[in-house]
């Protein structure tokens, strides 16, 4: 899913090409999509854009008279710009937003459309849509620290909540504990000072990289699997070399799930 520093760069690249354009047309073709009935979706049409921003992981296109588009693109969705008039094909395809120079095609990968746009009108309609979470990028030390105590969660799930923090999500949650090197289980009201402090760094470097080496020690990274979303994070740097336990996994071996990574690696050597 696109997040804090993905949805930033859709937006300033949205920004070169649609800012002060007129909307001339939405074409929506995913019956799943739009989330709204009023305002209407036509009153969209002809009207100029004024303004992009992000609400926690959600485009906001503002068009005039305190109109807003608000995009969430959830796991697999992507934005494309293409040729005027570009044609809409589903199911990938959901719509296109058709301006003088040129068209936004909308895209879902996959069977689960979950991506969804809202039609808003003005601020109030705006803050219906926010989860109310910290913006870290504008946050101090004081205000991040009371967000994160605010309950006891586990580390993984308290930094990708959207009502405490905005725009924060599966894959730079990992990053951000990886580089703190902290335990995505370890529980938020046990932190110290100290380990509060390192948990904002910038980088991709454990997300989607399973088994392949950390590049601050060079184990293997592990994962953790659950629903639709996984947990990334090495077991050396993070975890003092105990394993986590995947849930479907761990069920399926029991007594024979791999504590630490020697035992992974005589496991899979045993099975190979």
């Amino acid at each position: 899913m696109p997040e804090l520093p993905d949805v930033t760069i859709y937006i300033e690249a949205l920004e070169k090409r649609v800012l002060g354009q007129a909307l001339e047309g939405l074409r929506i073709v995913s019956p799943f999509l739009l989330r709204t009935a009023t305002p209407p979706l036509s009153e969209a049409s002809g009207r100029k854009v004024f303004r992009l921003r992000r609400l926690g992981k959600r485009i906001c296109i503002g068009l005039e008279d305190d109109l807003w588009l608000v995009l969430h693109l959830m796991i697999a969705g992507r934005l494309h710009w293409r040729a005027r008039g570009v044609k809409v094909s589903p199911p990938r395809g959901l719509a296109a937003f058709d301006f003088p120079s040129g068209s936004l095609l909308w895209t879902e990968a996959g069977s689960q459309k979950r991506a969804s746009l809202h039609v808003v009108a003005g601020e109030a309609g705006l803050c219906e849509l926010d989860p109310g979470g910290l913006e870290v990028m504008e946050a101090d030390a004081s205000s991040f620290s009371a967000a994160l105590l605010s309950a006891n969660h586990t580390l993984k799930r308290a930094l990708s909540d959207p009502r405490l923090f905005s725009g924060i999500g599966n894959a730079y949650s990992d990053e951000i504990l990886f580089q703190a090197k902290l335990s995505p289980l370890a529980l938020t009201q046990k932190l110290g000072v100290p380990e509060i402090h390192r948990l904002f760094r910038e980088g991709m470097a454990v997300h989607g990289r399973y088994k392949q080496p950390c590049p601050r020690c060079g184990a293997k990274i592990q994962r953790i699997r659950y629903a639709s979303n996984e947990t990334n994070y090495c077991p050396t740097c993070q975890t003092g070399g105990k394993l986590l336990a995947d849930r479907a996994l761990s069920r399926l071996l029991r007594e024979d799930w791999p504590r630490t990574l020697d035992e992974l690696e005589l496991l899979t050597a045993k099975s190979g």
